[in-house]
């Protein structure tokens, strides 16, 4: 009778118990016997085990568990950040080799390396000082036949024992990622805030109800969690007063909301907590600026700090910036200084009616005037003000006297809305149409600029404004032509497509 012994090992720290399993098998004839009575045990044996790892030359195939990597379920709850208690123990699998083969061996083995952000791959070996240790993936290496056939062959060519050894591997809180981290302290089940609109160094959130208990342990991961980051502020109330700016809440960090930003390589300096700033918009700003050609007027009825004033001046347009809030007017001067293009940007403190009925107006004349109708620039007109920009397009109605100029020479609008209808494009449209009192179907085009919240839209419609609309005693004159008011043959000129374009912009 020939008798064997294998070892089988129980992963993840369950059991510290090594079973000494043995097969026998006969060499006489032998009646059949049942395969749940074919393994025996032969022996139990407890193993001593060192401090840190010990020997596994088999090991049996395991369950993924998805908590391992999980901060410890005692954190459920924590309203004021313990980052102690987040410590915890897990059993890695590792590969013991010497120090001098260690960046060969690792470029081999990226399929069995342990890829964990915060955590070394490669460890010195407690034991040998030549030696160290690579951490493997506990999912893919506590497993019969851990390595591949080609692993293998490479341990082989470099004299390096396949056995793998587990070692036990601290985890702290600097080894959790933020959603991690929340998950484990929220209510499970409860939406976890793990993303911010980031302003220079302020992290600004929209808290929902639910986290509210939790908002200062939130604000302080957050600042923990993302270099750079040194303040977490909430926003308290919607964006529905004169000056588009809000009231917020800091939540963790340092007070200072004076804060700097780059966007598409141009600077901007401000106060956040009296301005508008939304770093969501910068593909925006970028889409709107590559329709500008040097030569160009471009019209910001609702300018804020620059985001569109800066890019176009620097593109060599004429420019003409204005915003209500005397903290916007302050920076957008400070910012126009600050990218040196001070020089080609006029800025005005107004409402936007009286900017466009007065400066923009003014500018307007001369533009359109019969001496200038050569001119190959276009003119733009640019209303980003979502929530009330449509209103202020009646300031268009009956702006200019006179014969009205040829239809491609007629200013182009890009004005901002939003949208809760279930289909948008034809919502804004309807919108902008009724207070212009012309349709707006056939000459304009709308882009979907981004989701806000659940079933609300921002967007951006595109159109050329009417003569009928621009011009006084024009509808008049029209009509007396028996002519529609808007002649699809000339707005094709600027806006060849008929049919509305949505366009995602994410």
């Amino acid at each position: 009778m020939i008798v064997f012994c294998r070892i089988l090992w129980r992963p993840f720290g369950f059991s510290r118990i090594l079973l000494k399993v043995g097969h026998w098998i006969s060499t006489e004839p032998k009646p059949p016997i049942p395969p749940a009575q074919k393994l025996r045990t032969c022996a139990l044996v407890l193993e001593g085990q060192r401090k840190h790892f010990s020997t596994m030359p088999e090991v049996e195939a395991c369950r993924r568990d998805p908590e391992l990597f999980s901060p410890p379920s005692s954190v459920r709850g924590m309203t004021e950040l313990d980052r102690t208690a987040f410590t915890k123990m897990v059993t890695i699998p590792v590969l013991k080799v010497r120090k001098e083969i260690v960046s060969q061996l690792m470029r081999s083995l990226k399929r069995a390396a342990l890829q964990r952000p915060g955590i070394k791959r490669v460890i010195e070996d407690p034991e040998d000082e030549d030696g160290r240790l690579i951490m493997l993936d506990p999912y893919k290496m506590f497993s019969s036949d851990p390595f591949e056939k080609a692993e293998l062959n490479l341990l082989k060519q470099l004299d390096v024992s396949p056995q793998i050894t587990r070692y036990n591997l601290e985890l702290t809180y600097e080894n959790f990622k933020s959603e991690e981290v929340l998950k484990a302290v929220l209510p499970e089940g409860q939406d976890v805030t793990s993303g911010f609109s980031r302003i220079g160094h302020i992290a600004h959130l929209n808290l929902r109800d639910h986290q509210l208990p939790f908002k200062h342990l939130i604000g302080q991961v957050m600042i923990d969690k993302n270099p750079g980051i040194t303040s977490a502020v909430n926003k308290i109330n919607n964006i529905d007063n004169t000056y588009r700016n809000f009231q917020m809440e800091v939540l963790s960090g340092e007070e200072n909301m004076m804060t700097k930003v780059r966007e598409n390589n141009y600077n901007y300096e401000f106060d956040f907590s009296k301005v508008y700033w939304n770093p969501r918009l910068s593909t925006e700003h970028s889409r709107i600026t590559e329709l500008l050609r040097p030569g160009d007027v471009l019209f910001d009825v609702f300018a804020g700090v620059g985001p569109f004033v800066i890019p176009a001046a620097k593109k060599n347009c004429t420019v003409f910036a204005n915003d209500l809030n005397p903290e916007s007017h302050k920076w957008l001067v400070h910012n126009c200084k600050l990218n040196k293009v001070d020089q080609k940007v006029k800025v005005y403190n107004l409402d936007g009616k009286d900017f466009l009925q007065g400066p923009v107006r003014e500018e307007l004349v001369r533009q359109l005037e019969p001496l200038s109708r050569e001119r190959k620039h276009s003119v733009h007109v640019v209303m980003n003000l979502p929530a009330k920009a449509v209103e202020f397009l009646g300031a268009f109605k009956s702006l200019l006297d006179g014969p009205p100029c040829r239809s491609e020479q007629l200013p182009i609008v890009h004005c901002y809305s939003f949208s809760k209808d279930a289909h948008p494009a034809e919502d804004v449209q309807q919108q902008a149409g009724a207070v212009l009192g012309a349709s707006l179907e056939a000459c304009s085009s709308v882009h979907l600029v981004r989701n806000v919240a659940p079933n609300k839209e921002m967007l951006c419609i595109t159109f050329q404004i009417p003569a009928a609309v621009l011009y006084k005693n024009q509808a008049r004159n029209l009509e007396n032509r028996e002519e529609p008011p808007l002649k699809r043959q000339k707005t094709e000129k600027a806006f060849p497509e008929e049919k509305i374009q949505i366009a995602a912009d994410i």
